[in-house]
């Protein structure tokens, strides 16, 4: 078994009633370190992910800054410690009245009535980027970890999703288990090479739970793998971007290739053309960095969030 990371900033592990769900959030620090020029700092992690995820970029922001602040990491619902809504398919908009409802429970609590920074990984930054449109005032800035958004759909590919989702709805969906944790380890390793054995070992206790079967399964409801019968309505999102009030921080890994995703569905251009409709906008890449800018460079993260946060 590998050396495990050794977090420098001890996270905290609560519980909140968030619309009929039990949520789960890691927090480092309390609400007495927020001020004005260092508000609340609100992670949110992306599809397949946990909140506990963003540990190495925590201790590296603390690192950087020399000083610690009020950070929360939600784990979304059917992710994580938070349960499942119980339901066959997962709604976008449902994570955007999750994160609205959540900010209301938490900063309420708290006594904070000031904007938040905002931060969100792949899903999570594109439901940051809808989040800060309709609520602009509530966001002072926004940090987009390689949100792309989805491949633009038209009207006529509306029966054909259709039809998949109710052939999916007649399959069980399932996710592979592990007989151990040092298999769930190795796994992470596989997924992204640039992941280093040490933090491998130690997202894995969080990534997975050990089962009455005695087997390690991955901390994620099963239904987040079926299609959406919604489309992406690209030009409705791009409506919520224009609205978008803060400063926005891009930020990409240099080994990232969109095409192994979506082929030839979804050109740079298009994605480029996006991004133009942002009205205050800076771009950052990371080298050597995938999709999981977090893990592979959290220190090279951290002095670009040091930068942009102030």
């Amino acid at each position: 078994m590998a050396t495990v990371y050794a977090p420098r900033r001890s996270a905290r592990s609560t519980f909140l009633p968030i619309r009929g769900l039990n949520y789960h959030l890691h927090t480092w620090g309390d609400p007495a370190l927020a001020m004005p020029a260092r508000p609340p700092l609100v992670l949110l992690h992306g599809w397949m992910d946990v909140g506990a995820s963003f540990q190495f970029v925590v201790d590296a922001l603390a690192a950087a800054d020399g000083f610690d602040r009020w950070v929360i990491a939600p784990d979304w619902r059917g992710f994580g410690l938070t349960s499942a809504p119980g339901a066959d398919t997962y709604w976008f908009p449902d994570y955007l009245g999750d994160l609205d409802a959540l900010l209301d429970a938490v900063l309420g609590a708290a006594g904070w009535h000031g904007a938040i920074d905002l931060l969100g990984h792949s899903m999570g930054g594109n439901v940051v980027m809808s989040y800060a449109g309709v609520r602009p005032a509530r966001v002072r800035r926004l940090v987009n970890l390689e949100g792309f958004g989805m491949p633009e759909t038209r009207a006529p590919h509306a029966p054909r999703r259709l039809a998949q989702w109710l052939d999916e709805l007649k399959a069980p969906q399932a996710l592979r288990s592990y007989d151990s944790l040092q298999a769930v380890a190795e796994r992470l390793l596989k997924n992204n090479p640039l992941l280093t054995p040490d933090k491998a070992a130690w997202l894995a206790p969080h990534w997975s739970r050990q089962e009455a079967d005695g087997r390690w399964h991955i901390l994620g409801d099963p239904a987040h793998k079926r299609v959406n019968p919604v489309l992406y309505r690209k030009d409705e999102v791009l409506e919520t971007w224009k609205l978008i009030s803060a400063p926005v921080l891009w930020v990409e890994g240099d080994l990232t290739d969109i095409t192994k995703w979506w082929g030839h569905r979804y050109p740079r251009s298009d994605f480029e053309a996006r991004l133009a409709v942002v009205p205050d906008l800076q771009q950052a890449r990371l080298a050597p960095c995938g999709h999981m800018l977090h893990h592979d460079q959290p220190e090279a993260l951290a002095a670009q969030l040091q930068r942009f946060l102030v």
